[in-house]
C-alpha cells in the first residue's frame, strides 16, 4: 500500500488552507524562528518562480497516530476547536513566513541579525522588480511597523509608506497585498490619473512579478493516515534538518498532549529533582522513557507468563524506539513513580561504589537496565545479598566493556535475567557470563574515555584509598571538597626525562585517585624526591607514608628507588585483584605482547586550575 502521495498544490491555495485551520501543526513542531534576512530571501524565490522545496504533510485522524495540534503562528481560528485535515511534518518555516507576510495582513513579528525582536511589512521595490539589469533580491526589502525608513536614529525620514497613496506615488507594492491586488490596481491607476505609462508600468509588473505569486506551485508530499508513529518520528528527522530535531519524547509529548497530559511539564519537574543526585546530570527523557518501556513491556510478559501463555506466544520485552512511541499513557502513569525512585535508588547505588559525578559513570547507558531492575525488586534491593548480585551484574558490565554500542537488546535480557537470577536459582544472567577482562587493556586504559578506566577509579576509591598529603580517606566529602581527581603517580615529566613510553607512564596502573592540592606538590620530581618532601613539609613518618602508599595499592619500596617496572608489574596485578573482587570472575594471567606505543598522552596533570578541577 502506498503511504505517501506526491503532488503540486498552488500555493495561494495551502496558505488559505493554514488560515481557516484544515492544515495545523502538530504540536512536536517547534515555534516559528525565521528572521527577517530569510524572509525576504524566501519572497524573492517566489518572485522569481524558483523551488524553495517541498512541503511534507501528514494526513489527520488516525486514531493510533493521535497528535495535539495547534495552529500556524498568526493563525486567528476565534476560538473554534477546528479539527485539521493535515498537518505540517516539514516546512512549517517556510509556510508560516509566508503565511505571515502575504496573507495574515498583519506586521510579521521576526528578528534582525543580532536577535533582536523587529515588527516588519516587506515591500517589493517595482521599479527595481522590473530593472532588466537589476535582480529582484534587491528589490524587496522591509520597512518598520510604521512603514517608515528613517536615518539618523530616526531623525530624517528616508521612504514613507504609510498611507496606500505614499506606495503609489513611490511605486512600492505591498507583498501582504500580491493574494488581493484588483483594489490596489485601481487606487493606483486612479492616482496616476489613468495615464497609459503607468496603466503599461503596472501590467508589466503584475505579468512579470505578482503572477509568479498568485500561479506559484509548491510540491507537497502527503503521508497518508496509516503511516505509524515510528515511521512518523522517522521521516521528520530525515526531512526536516533545518529544525529541532525531533526524539521519541517530542513524538511522545504531542501525543498524550492529546489526552491532555502535559508530558514535558512532568518532564521538568522530575528533572529538577533527579539533578539533585550528581550522578543523574546528564540523564535526558529519552534514557526515563525506556526505562518506563522496559519495566512496562517486562510486566506485560510476566503477566502474560502467569495467565499460562505459551513462551513462543509471550509478548517481548523491549525499550526500542517503535516500543517507546507505543508505550500507552495509562501504562507511562502506572510506572513513573517507580522509575523514578528507581533512578534515585541507582544513584544512591552508585554513591556505595563511590562513583560520585555524571562524568565518573562507566556506562551511562547502563542507568537504564539498572533503574529498570531497581524498580522492580523495590524493597528487596535493600539486602545485602541482593546488592552484592546486583553490583556483580553491574561490574561484570563495566569491565567486560559490554555497553558501549546499541544496548536495548542487552537491557532486555538484563531485566529479565538479573530480576529471576536474583530471585530464583538459575544460570547467572548473560551479561555476567560474557563478561570478560584481558590483562593487556589495563596498558591501553589511558584516559578517562574509557569504562573501565573510570571503574578501577572508584575501585580504588572503595577500597580505601588515602590521600598522600593529609592522610584522609577519599570518600563522598573529600572527593567534592579537596578536589579529587584520577593523577599519575610516577611524574609525566620525570617519565619522558627516564623514557618511560606513554603507553606505560599514561595508562591506569600509573595513576591513582589524588587532591588538587596534593597533585601540585607532586608536580614533575622523582617519585624518591616527593617522598621526602611529603615527609619533611608534612611531618609524616614512615610507617604512616607507607600506609598510604599501600591504600593505592603501592609497594612503597618501588617508589622510594624509583624503580618504575617493578612498580608496574606489582601495581597491575594488584588491580587485577580488584577488578577480580568486583567481577567475583577470575582474570586469566596469560603473558601478553606489549602494546605498540600510542601517541594518546593524557594532559590531565599539565597546569591544572582549581576552576579546571570544579568544571570537570
Amino acid at each position: 500500500m502506498e503511504l505517501f502521495d506526491s503532488t503540486k498544490t498552488r500555493l495561494y491555495e495551502l496558505l488559505r488552507e493554514v488560515e481557516i485551520g484544515k492544515i495545523q501543526l502538530p504540536d512536536f513542531q517547534r515555534g516559528w524562528i525565521w528572521d527577517d534576512f530569510r524572509i525576504q530571501g524566501l519572497l524573492a524565490s517566489i518572485a522569481k518562480s524558483y523551488p524553495i522545496g517541498a512541503i511534507m504533510l501528514l494526513e489527520a485522524g488516525n486514531e493510533n497516530v493521535c497528535f495535539k495540534t495547534r495552529a500556524v503562528e498568526s493563525v486567528k481560528l476565534n476560538g473554534n476547536n477546528i479539527k485539521p485535515e493535515k498537518l505540517i511534518l516539514d516546512g512549517q518555516q517556510r509556510i508560516t513566513s509566508l503565511f505571515q507576510s502575504i496573507i495574515s495582513n498583519n506586521a510579521v513579528i521576526t528578528r534582525n541579525e543580532k536577535g533582536q525582536e523587529i515588527h516588519r511589512w516587506y515591500y517589493i521595490d517595482m521599479v527595481k522588480a522590473l530593472d532588466q539589469d537589476g535582480d529582484i533580491e534587491d528589490a524587496i526589502f522591509s520597512v518598520n511597523e510604521h512603514k517608515l525608513i528613517t536615518e539618523d536614529f530616526g531623525r530624517r525620514v528616508v521612504l514613507d509608506i504609510s498611507t496606500p497613496e505614499l506606495e503609489y506615488k513611490n511605486r512600492m507594492y505591498p507583498v501582504c497585498l500580491v493574494d488581493e491586488y484588483s483594489n490596489w490596481r485601481m487606487g493606483f491607476y486612479k492616482y496616476w490619473n489613468y495615464i497609459p505609462e503607468k496603466t503599461m508600468f503596472w501590467d508589466d509588473f503584475e505579468s512579470r512579478i505578482i503572477n509568479n505569486f498568485t500561479h506559484y506551485m509548491l510540491p507537497v508530499i502527503v503521508l497518508k493516515k496509516e503511516n505509524t508513529k515510528e515511521a512518523v518520528c522517522q521521516v521528520f528527522e530525515k526531512v526536516n534538518t533545518g529544525g529541532v530535531s525531533l526524539n521519541v519524547f517530542e513524538l511522545l509529548t504531542a501525543t498524550y498532549a492529546s489526552d491532555n497530559y502535559d508530558l514535558r511539564e512532568y518532564w521538568d519537574k522530575l528533572r529538577d529533582r533527579l539533578y539533585r543526585y550528581p550522578q543523574l546530570k546528564k540523564l535526558d527523557n529519552t534514557d526515563f522513557l525506556q526505562s518506563i518501556t522496559l519495566i512496562s513491556t517486562y510486566y506485560k510478559r510476566i503477566k502474560a507468563r502467569e495467565t499460562g501463555e505459551s513462551d513462543e506466544r509471550l509478548p517481548a520485552v523491549s525499550c526500542k524506539r517503535k516500543d517507546i512511541l507505543n508505550l500507552p499513557l495509562e501504562e507511562f502513569i502506572r510506572y513513573e513513580q517507580a522509575i523514578s525512585q528507581g533512578f534515585v535508588n541507582a544513584a544512591k547505588l552508585l554513591t556505595e561504589a563511590y562513583i560520585f559525578r555524571a562524568d565518573d559513570l562507566p556506562y551511562y547507558s547502563q542507568l537504564v537496565p539498572l533503574s529498570a531492575i531497581l524498580a522492580v525488586l523495590g524493597n528487596e534491593a535493600e539486602n545485602i545479598a541482593v546488592k552484592e548480585k546486583i553490583m556483580k551484574w553491574y561490574w561484570c558490565g563495566v569491565f567486560g566493556e559490554l555497553y558501549g554500542g546499541a544496548n536495548e537488546t542487552r537491557y532486555a535480557l538484563d531485566i529479565l535475567q538479573v530480576v529471576y537470577w536474583i530471585r530464583n536459582t538459575g544460570a547467572e544472567p548473560k551479561t555476567i557470563y560474557e563478561a570478560g577482562f584481558n590483562i593487556s587493556r589495563l596498558n591501553t586504559l589511558r584516559t578517562r574515555n574509557s569504562a573501565a578506566y573510570k571503574g578501577i577509579y572508584a575501585l580504588l576509591m572503595k577500597d580505601g584509598a588515602l590521600d598522600f598529603i593529609n592522610g584522609k580517606r577519599i570518600d563522598i566529602s573529600t572527593y567534592f571538597s579537596d578536589y579529587i581527581d584520577i593523577h599519575h603517580i610516577f611524574p609525566k615529566r620525570w617519565c619522558l626525562d627516564n623514557n618511560i613510553p606513554a603507553r606505560d607512564f599514561d595508562c591506569i596502573v600509573n595513576k591513582t585517585p589524588l587532591s588538587y592540592r596534593t597533585n601540585r606538590i607532586i608536580g614533575g620530581d622523582s617519585p624518591s624526591y616527593y617522598l621526602e618532601s611529603i615527609k619533611r613539609r608534612l611531618n609524616h613518618d614512615g610507617p604512616l607514608l607507607d600506609k598510604i602508599l599501600h591504600s593505592h595499592v603501592i609497594d612503597p619500596i618501588h617508589l622510594y628507588s624509583n624503580d618504575f617496572y617493578q612498580f608496574f608489574e606489582y601495581r597491575r596485578e594488584q588491580i587485577l585483584s580488584r577488578i577480580e573482587s568486583a567481577m567475583k570472575k577470575k582474570i586469566e594471567r596469560e603473558t601478553t605482547m606489549v602494546e605498540p606505543e600510542s601517541n594518546e598522552i593524557d594532559n590531565s596533570d599539565n597546569d591544572l586550575t582549581i576552576e579546571d578541577i570544579v568544571n570537570r
